[in-house]
């Protein structure tokens, strides 16, 4: 039995560590799957949330036609869609942040404690972050299928058959979407990078 087939037989026998144990599991790769879909971390955080309210609500119904795994993703795109077109129409100013942290200063406008220096690893680190930077505006230049079918599978691990359970695709329209979207997604890559044949 996998351990998910063991956290499911015990959520059910009503083991409140069980459930502790699929939130440690799944809810980092969640609000990374909610973030593709909702403007803001605030409210993939609201998404995942809702998720794990409903899947709470409907364990008692899950058939277990799909692995747990699977049909928490369905619920959490699922929700996470529907939220991100509502959101789309209209972004709060107050979700964008200060735009300067006031705790860094002291009274007297000097800084509070002294930035960091940069250190022998910055510029890869920077490099990193530039990388995570582009893949992430490359993942949002994909239609939406495409977008959902490369997080699901090459960011997040999703098999090929959980992929086409939570999106409700074939197998077929699955690996087609999958190459188109890895094509695009290396096309922007390689033309950001400098790498891309002209």
């Amino acid at each position: 039995m996998d351990a998910d087939a063991l956290l499911l037989r015990r959520l059910r026998d009503g083991d409140e560590h069980a459930f502790v144990a699929l939130v440690e599991r799944y809810h980092s790769t969640m609000l990374r799957v909610a973030l593709a879909y909702v403007p803001s971390p605030a409210v993939a955080e609201e998404v995942v949330q809702d998720t794990w309210l409903a899947v709470l609500r409907g364990l008692a119904r899950f058939e277990e036609r799909s692995s747990l795994r699977t049909w928490l993703f369905t619920i959490l795109v699922n929700r996470a869609r529907t939220t991100g077109e509502r959101e789309s129409r209209s972004v709060p100013v107050a979700d964008a942040g200060p735009a300067v942290d006031a705790a860094r200063f002291g009274p007297s406008g000097a800084w509070a404690e002294p930035p960091e220096h940069w250190i022998e690893e910055a510029e890869d680190r920077i490099d990193a972050a530039k990388l995570t930077e582009l893949l992430r505006a490359g993942l949002d230049v994909l239609p939406v299928r495409q977008r959902e079918v490369v997080l699901l599978r090459d960011v997040e691990g999703l098999s090929g058959a959980e992929v086409c359970q939570v999106l409700a695709i074939s197998e077929v329209n699955q690996r087609v979407l999958l190459h188109r979207g890895r094509s695009r997604l290396r096309q922007v890559l390689e033309s950001e990078l400098g790498g891309g044949r002209r």
